[in-house]
């Protein structure tokens, strides 16, 4: 068994080459093999999202607090709230964060395979971000 309990472990900043604007990453965990499953608990500042990217396996997000957006490419953006759970199929271009005036918190669920659990492209441009 492993315990990992929240406020063991300090927070850290998403990295700027994955997300814009000012991300917390907390309760980060990992299985060892053979599972593959991973995740990690997100809050986004008013305005914060991912770059665009794709999960080999998919991605499931579970909505905690406040109110964010999610769009796969070529597609309308989605408002995502509290109680809501998110799927991203495999190799779905996509990005997610928080909407423009409100924070907003996810638990990201996603599987490695061959030691990849996440492949991430350019960031979401302001239009993109804003647009509908």
């Amino acid at each position: 068994m492993k315990i990992t309990r929240n406020g063991a472990v300090p927070s850290k900043q998403g990295p700027e080459s994955y997300f814009t604007g000012q991300v917390r990453m907390d309760m980060e965990f990992n299985t060892e093999s053979p599972a593959r499953v991973g995740g990690v608990t997100v809050t986004f500042a008013p305005g914060a999202r991912t770059a665009w990217h794709t999960h080999p396996l998919g991605q499931t997000l579970i909505v905690t607090a406040g109110l964010g957006w999610a769009r796969i490419e070529g597609e309308p953006k989605q408002e995502i709230r509290p109680g809501d759970i998110v799927w991203f199929p495999p190799g779905v271009r996509h990005w997610h964060g928080a909407a423009d005036s409100t924070a907003m918190t996810h638990i990201a669920i996603a599987e490695s395979i061959d030691g990849r659990r996440v492949d991430w492209a350019e960031h979401v441009s302001d239009e993109d971000y804003l647009g509908a």
